[in-house]
């Protein structure tokens, strides 16, 4: 997010305000002895949609992906033995929605406690730097996924040597450390900002005028090309290949029941994917390269409702660890046996007739393909 403060003035989304500060250089802090916004940018931020609706929506993400993704990395990492590289790419995901949901109580008291950050300089910028590396870590993930899947389907022989268990760990060393390297420029710079009548805010604001901010601009229109929408395009052409080699395949030999289940699959993969990149990270990406373009032209002007919409934005970006469940169980093979085996267990304790035991057992057997 990118809202600017320029020499008197100071925004806070869209909210245009005085501010009576120095800056020193050679302490690199912002030292401000009266802060102050509009009227209308202070009912913002502590209005409705920031400190209730944000709030409960964060809370929902935690009391159900927090159990989930839970049981996924555990279901990954201790249940399944044979590691294929699709297991080990949504360990990793998993991994990741994990971290960053353990991190959400401190956002959720900031916006309880009315946009007023009471943890720090250092916890700011790192549940700033957080989300961001959630993100690009997520999409990098998706892609690493739809390529791997690309070639099982599109290439089943050949791509034996290169899907290896081995190489798919380093694939995902290295969205690691290519995420973490996109977030430097938050750990590096200052987050927070005292405002009069609301407090400390966080990740709230910026100085124009450092001379620092304009390669902070350009390096995060970079980052949002080569970290979103290059995987985009990748996820995409992917998904859509797998379908068009599934439908041809199964043209070409005679139609049966599994070859139709793996096209299903695949649709509701690919559609999934589309959801998660269009409505979780999608806006957040658009908004931040739109606000990159205008400040890099000298334009800071924003409308009234852009800090909202960018808040709205990162709500949803947070809700795509909903939709990464479903991506564990359509994406592996082997995380769907595991469930199988799990619900036939649960079936197997409950007390059976003679009569209907075999008619159990023989729909264990027709149900356990892939």
């Amino acid at each position: 997010m990118l809202i600017v403060m320029k020499s008197n003035d100071f925004f806070v989304g869209s909210f245009l305000g005085k501010v009576d500060c120095n800056f020193t250089l050679d302490r690199a802090e912002l030292n401000c002895s009266s802060l102050s916004i509009s009227d209308e940018a202070v009912l913002f931020l502590k209005g409705l949609l920031v400190t209730r609706i944000m709030p409960s929506f964060y809370i929902f993400i935690i009391l159900f992906s927090l159990p989930l993704n839970a049981l996924a990395l555990v279901t990954f990492t201790c249940k399944i033995r044979a590691k294929k590289p699709a297991v080990i790419f949504m360990s990793h995901l998993a991994c990741v929605d994990l971290l960053f949901t353990l991190l959400l109580p401190l956002k959720i008291h900031y916006q309880l406690n009315a946009s007023d950050w009471v943890f720090g300089e250092v916890a700011c910028r790192v549940i700033s730097a957080a989300y961001y590396c959630y993100m690009y870590c997520s999409i990098l993930l998706m892609m690493c996924m739809s390529v791997d899947r690309l070639l099982a389907v599109a290439f089943p022989v050949a791509s034996l040597t290169w899907r290896s268990a081995r190489k798919a760990t380093y694939v995902c060393v290295l969205v690691w450390l290519l995420a973490l390297a996109a977030t430097v420029p938050l750990l590096s710079m200052r987050q927070t900002a005292n405002i009069k009548d609301v407090g400390v805010t966080c990740h709230d604001t910026l100085r124009q005028n450092d001379p620092t901010v304009l390669n902070y601009v350009y390096l995060f229109s970079i980052l949002s090309c080569l970290y979103f929408f290059l995987p985009l395009v990748v996820t995409l052409v992917s998904y859509f290949t797998i379908i068009y080699v599934l439908r041809v395949k199964s043209n070409r030999l005679a139609t049966s029941s599994s070859s139709s289940d793996n096209q299903r699959r695949a649709v509701i993969m690919a559609i999934a994917v589309l959801i998660e990149f269009v409505v979780c990270f999608a806006p957040t990406n658009g908004i931040l390269l739109y606000h990159c373009v205008r400040l890099a032209g000298g334009n800071s002007g924003e409308g009234d409702s852009s800090y909202a919409v960018y808040l709205v934005a990162v709500c949803l970006g947070s809700a795509s660890v909903f939709l990464d469940p479903l991506l564990y169980y359509y994406g592996s093979s082997q995380c769907r046996q595991k469930i199988r085996s799990v619900l036939r267990r649960e079936k197997a304790k409950k007390p059976t007739t003679p009569s209907n035991s075999q008619t159990k057992f023989t729909a264990v057997s027709a149900c356990s393909e892939v």
